[in-house]
């Protein structure tokens, strides 16, 4: 991929936000995430889980090679995910960081199952994204339980401010490719520790992965990729598909969708 995108980070002003409170919005700018916020009751946490339990069972009556991570892109084939995408209490969260205008392109599940040895390298998202310029928020949705114990994701803080950081091909087992390379150099992680039902917020040039979970609990969360509609895709492929979420869009760049009214896992979609 050309390097010559737009990786730099462009802190918030926002003076009069919906729920974020100042502080929360400067720790954002300085740290690069800004977390727990709960999102879902004991009963919505109850139905997210038998949600996408149920996608699992899917993949496995299909027998066709996908694993726990494949549910990537299925936001297009499942209202479900849709759903989730829209909940107006994220949305009100990420418009105090992106503000009126902004869509949502992506979704993944990370599913790492108990005793998963493979790890998520420690990587920078816009990194793999041919977006431009590097404006996506991720919004990181608690399914279970998240903490150090099975492997919960880990940020290095203020990374978002040091421009596309070097990395290799790694060569453990893994669930992504890239591994940013002498991380101890950029300073001390934290643990994006949550509680089922709660997400985390993260700017996509910020340092974060996740290591192996050895632990005998599954550790599942959904990552939803919200922008600003001036972001632009340089491979038209990435503009379809998107959920228009608030606030308007006048750059035709973007394709969107209406809620699908089935939760099918295409093996076409988009990873």
């Amino acid at each position: 991929m050309t390097d010559n995108r737009d990786l730099s980070f462009v802190p918030t002003k926002n003076p009069n936000p919906k729920l974020l409170s100042q502080d929360e919005i400067a720790r954002f700018n300085e740290q690069g995430y800004v977390k727990p916020f709960r999102i879902y009751d004991d009963a919505g946490v109850a139905a997210n889980r038998e949600f996408f339990n149920s996608l699992m069972t899917q993949l496995e009556t299909a027998d066709d090679g996908r694993d726990s991570y494949s549910i990537n892109g299925y936001h297009k084939s499942c209202g479900g995910i849709y759903d989730m995408v829209i909940n107006p209490l994220i949305l009100d969260h990420v418009e105090d960081l992106l503000g009126p205008d902004f869509l949502a392109w992506g979704t993944h599940f990370f599913c790492k199952t108990s005793h998963d040895d493979r790890k998520v390298p420690w990587h920078q998202d816009a990194s793999y994204w041919p977006l431009d310029p590097s404006r996506t928020i991720t919004a990181w949705l608690a399914i279970d339980d998240a903490d150090e114990e099975n492997a919960a994701m880990q940020f290095i803080p203020g990374t978002h401010r040091m421009g596309h950081l070097h990395w290799e091909t790694t060569r453990d087992p893994a669930v992504l490719n890239q591994e940013i390379q002498n991380v101890d150099a950029y300073g001390e992680p934290v643990f994006d520790t949550l509680k089922a039902g709660e997400m985390s917020l993260h700017a996509d040039m910020l340092a974060h992965g996740s290591a192996a979970n050895s632990s005998d609990r599954r550790r599942c969360g959904l990552t939803i990729r919200y922008s600003p509609p001036t972001v632009k895709p340089l491979d038209p492929g990435w503009a379809e598909g998107a959920i228009r979420c608030r606030g308007k869009d006048g750059t035709g760049t973007w394709k969107y969708i209406e809620r699908p009214e089935n939760e099918a896992l295409p093996k076409t979609s988009r990873g």
